[in-house]
């Protein structure tokens, strides 16, 4: 099986990091290839960058299909471009939100999201609601560390996420999840900082979509998820034509 892991910002340590994570979940007969485009933002915390990240994600989404990937993952919080990916991916497509909310609904009673800047908390609460988890998630919270501070020490990332983490215990949380691909690796150790569980998004969603292709299930394509219609583009967005060359 190969699953193929779509760090929809160009940054490549981000993706090496993201990769680690997805191979250490998955499973002996499963290949991880983590990928990030040849065009877009550095990271992805506007609604801006993430409109711009689509057509990057939706490149590598092309190109895993030509080369037969069985299952694709979404590796930012915001869920960018899930629809437009399940529209031409033949095999599941899920999103890092979508999993870590569906697996900390799993193990709790009630959950919480620890993300980065405040300005992104907006589209956290969007994701729960569209997902069907208003109702059970206590608090947004964010460290207000950018993205790509994260693993810069002197930002001193792991103390304000341990900080928030346990803010959203106080709050009634039974689960924690980590609202950015960029803090996955901070996974393990925040579980045994806080003594609860920590959900994040990259493990969740590998494993989801690992069990999805195990099952032979696969996005419905009979409505709103079925290939586009064919139709011209022009510009820059030329390429994207469907049946032209990946």
């Amino acid at each position: 099986m190969l699953i193929r892991v779509v760090n929809p910002n160009t940054t490549a340590s981000m993706t090496e990091s993201i990769g680690r994570c997805a191979r250490e979940v998955a499973g002996p007969s499963t290949l991880v290839e983590a990928v990030n485009p040849s065009m877009g933002p550095a990271s992805i915390e506007s609604h801006y960058e993430e409109s711009l990240a689509v057509p990057g994600l939706l490149e590598q989404v092309r190109e895993g299909e030509a080369g037969g990937v069985d299952a694709f993952v979404v590796a930012c919080f915001g869920d960018p471009g899930l629809d437009a990916a399940r529209e031409i991916a033949s095999g599941p497509v899920l999103g890092i939100a979508e999993a870590a909310i569906h697996a900390a609904a799993m193990i709790g009673r009630t959950f919480g999201i620890v993300t980065t800047l405040g300005r992104t908390t907006g589209r956290a609460h969007e994701l729960v609601q569209r997902y069907g988890f208003a109702d059970v998630c206590v608090a947004v919270r964010a460290c207000e560390i950018p993205v790509l501070e994260l693993d810069d020490p002197a930002s001193d990332a792991y103390g304000k996420v341990v900080a928030e983490c346990r803010e959203v215990l106080a709050l009634g949380a039974d689960a924690v999840v980590l609202g950015c691909a960029g803090m996955a690796d901070l996974c393990h150790r925040l579980s045994d900082e806080i003594g609860a569980p920590v959900v994040d998004g990259v493990s969740a969603a590998t494993v989801f979509a690992e069990s999805l292709v195990r099952l032979r299930l696969a996005t419905g394509k009979r409505g709103e998820y079925a290939t586009p219609p064919l139709k011209p583009m022009a510009g820059l967005l030329a390429e994207f034509e469907l049946g032209a060359r990946v």
